[in-house]
């Protein structure tokens, strides 16, 4: 919780006589905040600890609810991320945060007040073994945009026709980080693995037919490999 009002006191106190550091007396006034809306208590201060606020998943709220939290999240932050929205969501948290913005793929509320980028030398791939799989791909992309990163979208470039691969290696062995994102039978992420020397994310979709098994057969095999 937040410092109350005689803690806050002391804290300057000690700050002034040079007990504590600026950064210690910061952190000690920042404190644990909780916003309590009776249906969700928000973690105000996450931002502060691990570099942006909570991600709002929206599935099995109420579009009320949704509203009221992206609302409270929006008068704190500069970018606020809803995952897994519907349109009608969306326009409901328009209604309280008109800059909001609404990625139909991705299925994302978006606030991006600040658009900064932290290095842009620096990006992220997001590679998609199909046209099919670029939902979950464009999930990834959207968070990582707003989160600060540059992004490399690289769509449709799967096993069953290598070559398409190939014509993007340049721009796959420059990025810092692969995301790597198929169904089917998951083979993307192991052939992404073996040509290049940055962490790969393997993330399994449940596109495909057959023996795919709803996501499991490439799941397993991104384990495996």
């Amino acid at each position: 919780m937040a410092p109350k009002l005689r803690d806050i006191s002391q804290i300057l106190e000690n700050f002034k006589n040079g007990c504590i550091t600026h950064e210690q007396a910061m952190n000690m006034l920042s404190g644990d905040c909780v916003e309590d809306l009776g249906f969700a208590r928000l973690d105000i201060s996450r931002s502060k600890r691990q570099g942006f606020c909570e991600v709002v998943y929206c599935e099995g709220k109420t579009i009320e609810q949704i509203k009221s939290i992206v609302s409270a999240l929006a008068d704190k932050n500069d970018n606020v991320l809803a995952s897994r929205a519907s349109k009608d969501m969306y326009e409901a948290v328009r209604e309280a945060v008109p800059e909001a913005l609404y990625n139909e793929q991705a299925r994302m509320i978006v606030l991006r007040r600040d658009k900064s980028i932290a290095d842009n030398e620096r990006y992220i791939a997001v590679i998609t073994a199909g046209t099919s799989d670029i939902p979950v791909a464009e999930e990834a992309a959207v968070t990582a945009e707003v989160m600060g990163h540059r992004v490399e979208r690289i769509f449709d470039v799967g096993v069953a026709g290598l070559h398409r691969l190939f014509d993007r290696m340049e721009d796959i062995r420059g990025a810092n980080v692969c995301v790597v994102v198929a169904g089917m039978e998951g083979a993307l992420a192991s052939v992404v693995g073996g040509l290049v020397a940055s962490p790969v994310i393997a993330v399994p979709t449940s596109v495909g037919y057959g023996a795919s098994f709803g996501g499991v057969a490439a799941l397993l095999a991104m384990l495996n490999s």
